[in-house]
């Protein structure tokens, strides 16, 4: 059996519990940093505009610069993990995205900040796959391992739901550039920890990176990620839109092939042989595709109709990013009872249930029956979903595929999450027609969720068939 993690393989003497849960904390202080700022930014657009003279369109790749690097670049990241060094790789790509938000914070010029947020987004890339594996390599299979990826989950929850709040009380208190340059002293902190808990390890056994695989794949995701994130502002039949979706395709196709024929290719097609790995990737990309689209519709609701400053809308926000994290944490105890697939299964019929309640929204609502409901039954089942899917996939792989899968966990995760704001956003628009009262904004917003809802529906029908069944008790 391939060694995976010597914390985890050493005597209880010599790598005691608690250095196991300094190794955990450390993974997701890195994962709570990269999801964070995702959405982080989203409320410091108008002030970054003043600023920098950014256009409309250099606002839009503020955001798109990050979340094209850190998709495209996912399943390299997971292999370098595990050819190179768990502990290696999550140390380059912390140090990248802590350098970058430097460079971020003090940019002068749109383009620099441009350029910036795609440095974050490499070195996002880099460091996600490793946090979910070593979290998974430090801890046994089995309850132990399925309450730190529950630990996981909800730290990764809790990063992208608390952006909207984070960046408002920056950009109310100090300015636009804190929120990039607060990763920074928490950054160094991690990295500083990450040095001296983490432990190296690798499962190369002297394999070579599969640079051919890993050119068409990253240019093949990056090329999607580019032509979804077109969509907003072109929308779907526009050439700038179709050109890159079809390109980058074609280049996954290609890789598909190349990888089918090397010895030693970058993402073994053999993982996706495994019918939890296959199936609970695609349930994550199809939930995933809801639960991003959720925290921006919200948020602008709360903002453009209900009048809400971004504090203010980010402190309304609080409850269902509370919610998430007790969903992800309730997962672990509840999975020996109800098993992995049904547990998945009540969380998207839990999360559907709000999004359709959610869907019912008027111009003139309160915050009780709008947002503090709807946005609790939401993010509970998203996080009652989350960590039995994660545990699925990462459990059946093999020790020399960790890193791979966990950074297919991610991708799928940050693929669905763009798909989902794409295609959502189009829907919204499509029915509000370009007017701007709050009414046609809120039957856009409606709309939106009510799309949602059935996509969770069809999600939980997905996962009953296709998920592993439990295996009956002896």
């Amino acid at each position: 059996m391939v060694r995976t993690e010597s914390v985890t393989e050493q005597p209880a003497s010599l790598r005691p519990a608690p250095r196991t849960w300094l190794v955990v904390l450390a993974a997701c202080a890195g994962q709570f940093l990269v999801v964070l700022d995702v959405s982080v930014v989203n409320v410091a657009l108008p002030s970054m505009r003043t600023d920098l003279g950014l256009s409309a369109t250099g606002l839009q790749w503020v955001l798109s610069a990050y979340s094209i690097a850190f998709a495209g670049f996912m399943l390299l990241g997971g292999r370098a993990a595990d050819l190179f060094g768990r502990k290696r790789m999550f140390l380059l790509g912390l140090g990248l995205f802590t350098a970058a938000s430097v460079a971020g914070g003090l940019a002068q010029e749109g383009w620099q900040l441009i350029a910036a947020r795609a440095a974050q987004g490499l070195g996002a890339a880099v460091l996600a796959p490793a946090t979910l594996t070593i979290v998974t390599a430090a801890v046994p299979v089995g309850p132990a391992r399925t309450r730190a990826i529950g630990t996981w989950t909800a730290v990764g929850a809790a990063g992208g739901a608390a952006g909207g709040f984070v960046g408002g009380v920056l950009v109310d208190l100090l300015s636009w550039r804190w929120v990039l340059l607060i990763n920074v002293p928490v950054g160094v902190l991690v990295l500083v920890g990450a040095m001296l808990w983490l432990s190296e390890s690798r499962t190369g056994g002297g394999r070579r990176l599969d640079l051919p695989g890993a050119v068409l794949v990253t240019a093949g995701l990056a090329a999607v990620a580019y032509g979804i994130v077109q969509t907003e502002e072109v929308g779907w039949g526009d050439p700038a839109t179709l050109l890159p979706l079809s390109g980058g395709l074609v280049l996954l196709g290609v890789f598909v092939a190349v990888e089918a024929r090397t010895a030693a290719p970058l993402m073994p097609l053999k993982v996706f042989r495994s019918r939890a790995v296959a199936a609970a990737n695609v349930a994550i990309l199809v939930c995933g595709s809801t639960s991003f689209a959720m925290w921006f519709f919200m948020t602008v609701y709360a903002q453009n109709v209900l009048g809400y400053t971004p504090l203010q809308a980010g402190l309304a926000l609080v409850p269902s990013s509370v919610s998430v994290i007790v969903g992800s944490k309730l997962a672990p105890r509840l999975m020996p009872a109800a098993g992995a697939r049904n547990l998945a299964v009540i969380g998207a019929l839990v999360a559907a249930t709000g999004f359709g309640w959610q869907s019912t929204m008027t111009a003139d609502d309160t915050f009780l029956t709008v947002i503090l409901g709807p946005g609790i039954l939401m993010m509970l089942g998203m996080g009652l979903l989350t960590t039995p899917l994660a545990t699925l996939a990462t459990s059946s792989a093999a020790p020399g595929d960790a890193g791979l899968v966990s950074g297919l966990v991610n991708t799928s995760r940050t693929m669905g999450g763009a798909l989902g704001l794409a295609v959502l956003s189009t829907v919204a628009v499509a029915r509000t027609g370009g007017a701007t009262t709050p009414e046609a904004l809120t039957e856009g917003y409606a709309l939106a969720f009510r799309t949602a809802t059935g996509v969770l529906v069809a999600a939980a029908a997905l996962m009953l068939i296709w998920l592993p069944r439990p295996e009956p008790r002896a």
